[in-house]
């Protein structure tokens, strides 16, 4: 089996003006499932003498937000896209007070997509027959919506100082990236996790964060948006009501509303999603990240911002 040193294609490259120094940059895990969240690590010797003013990156379109870890080594996290197959570059551009500049990258290789384990449901009709424009173009406008809500999550700094919780300690009934067959005919791929719940249960946020929106969309129902900073931001689904507002700041484990099954649901339960900017990933993988692996905190070299490496 091979190690996971050469599992990952590494390359440095650096500027006319670059110095002896050497910027390495790894990843973990090797080979992301889609929608994975993968860890990043950027190891550069520490220089007395010429300090690093800010680092700044990129992994599938999205900015990085490296946070130092220890003396001469940053973490940052990254989402994998759900239907990306072949490989994935990430990169780091480290700017030190000189002016000189040192980039490193990583690249994954990506298994191909797998198609979905089939769950299957015995729905009423109204699940699978086609959907009018005008519906379409509301679920249209509502994806829209929560992908900029993604998007401006990196213009937060990270908020949480602890790792994520999930929303419910109850069973999960769902699990992300499987599939569901509607009366043996139509097959989607769910893009969440779902927790069994009945009507009025509490739903809790993950963590630490400003909501970002709460509203009824066609297919999620009632639902509240948290933006956590640092282009992390989860969502809670299909919910009877909610307890808070948008503008709100949460704090992990606060009660935010109650399990329902509004929307487009064949019953009642929670359905929790997360997106890293644009990007939807798996939410348990942020709660596998464990504690104090990436945390806001005051070593964050740059200020969050869009302009990302490429």
């Amino acid at each position: 089996m091979q190690s996971f040193a050469a599992s990952i294609v590494f390359v440095c490259l650096f500027s006319s003006t670059v110095t002896a120094q050497t910027a390495r940059l790894t990843a973990a895990p090797a080979r992301p499932e889609p929608g994975a969240i993968v860890r990043l690590t950027l190891s550069t010797p520490v220089s007395p003498t010429d300090s690093i003013v800010s680092i700044r990156g990129a992994l599938a379109g999205e900015p990085l937000h490296f946070m130092r870890s220890t003396a001469g080594a940053w973490h940052a996290i990254g989402g994998v896209p759900v239907d990306t197959e072949g490989s994935l570059i990430a990169n780091a551009v480290i700017q030190r007070a000189s002016g000189k500049t040192e980039i490193a990258r990583v690249r994954f290789a990506l298994p191909k997509v797998p198609p979905p384990v089939s769950q299957p449901l015995a729905v009423d009709s109204s699940f699978t027959k086609p959907l009018d424009a005008a519906t379409i173009a509301r679920i249209d406008r509502e994806n829209a919506r929560a992908r900029e809500i993604g998007r401006l999550a990196h213009d937060m700094a990270p908020m949480w100082t602890a790792s994520f919780l999930k929303p419910r300690t109850s069973v999960v009934t769902s699990e992300f990236g499987s599939g569901r067959l509607f009366n043996g005919a139509l097959t989607t791929r769910h893009l969440g996790v779902d927790f069994r719940g009945a009507v009025g249960e509490p739903v809790r946020a993950s963590n630490r964060g400003v909501v970002a929106l709460v509203d009824n969309f066609f297919l999620a129902g009632n639902v509240v948006y948290i933006d956590h900073g640092g282009g992390v931001v989860t969502a809670y689904f299909h919910l009877s009501k909610t307890l808070v507002a948008a503008g709100d700041t949460v704090k992990r484990g606060q009660e935010i509303g109650l399990v329902g099954n509004t929307g487009r649901v064949t019953g009642p339960h929670l359905h929790w999603a997360a997106r890293y900017g644009a990007i939807t990933v798996n939410p348990l993988d942020l709660v596998a990240l464990g504690n104090k692996w990436y945390v806001g905190s005051s070593s964050h070299t740059s200020a969050p911002s869009r302009t990302s490496a490429r």
